[in-house]
């Protein structure tokens, strides 16, 4: 075998068998955890906001991803958009309806391996009790150790929804023309999750 090949073949075995290690149950650190959005404002910006208060669990299964399956519950109400009067705002029946519906879930429906980085997630996502399929693409970014010696795994991801489709369709005319707010929310996932067994 070409010292080349030979090369490659050894770091897909390494690589391979780091992934397959990472077996197990783990739950989000949501003090290392970002999940996001973006949205367009008034036409030309975009405003960017987070949620504080969420949890996660998810199996990872290193050998076959297919059989890998997450759930995370959002609360509508610890949205921040940086400004206290536009979140709010967007806490009330105009847009998210926290008191009403003060969960945001998301189900895994199934699990796809694109590369050895590369995975394609799809789940069911209930916002104001309206589900919908979505598919998040995420890039596994690493396993550590930390000082603590916790197991942690990276990922991110990002998906687009119309923000239509789930109820969610309060807006405003612009005197020169368009809306205030877009319906094109990116939704964003900065995860860090710890391994329990």
């Amino acid at each position: 075998m070409a010292p080349a090949r030979e090369q490659e073949l050894r770091r897909h075995l390494t690589q391979t068998t780091a992934i397959a290690d990472l077996t197990g149950t783990y739950v989000l650190d949501p003090t290392h955890t970002r999940i996001g959005f973006v949205a367009r404002h008034a036409m030309v910006t975009k405003v960017r906001g987070s949620f504080a208060t969420f949890e996660g669990t998810a199996h990872l299964d290193g050998t076959n991803p297919a059989r890998s399956a997450a759930e995370v519950v959002i609360k509508s109400a610890s949205i921040d958009t940086g400004v206290e009067q536009r979140h709010q705002h967007v806490r009330t029946n105009d847009f998210l309806d926290a008191p009403n519906y003060p969960d945001i879930t998301f189900r895994t429906t199934s699990v796809e391996a694109r590369s050895e980085n590369q995975y394609r997630v799809t789940g069911d996502l209930t916002i104001k009790d309206v589900t919908r399929p979505v598919t998040i693409d995420f890039e596994y970014t690493g396993s550590a150790i930390d000082p603590y010696g916790n197991r942690r795994v990276g990922l991110e991801g990002s998906v687009t929804i119309s923000r239509k489709e789930f109820g969610v369709t309060w807006n405003a005319a612009l005197e020169g023309g368009g809306v205030l707010v877009g319906d094109k929310v990116v939704l964003e996932f900065d995860i860090s999750a710890i391994k329990q067994d």
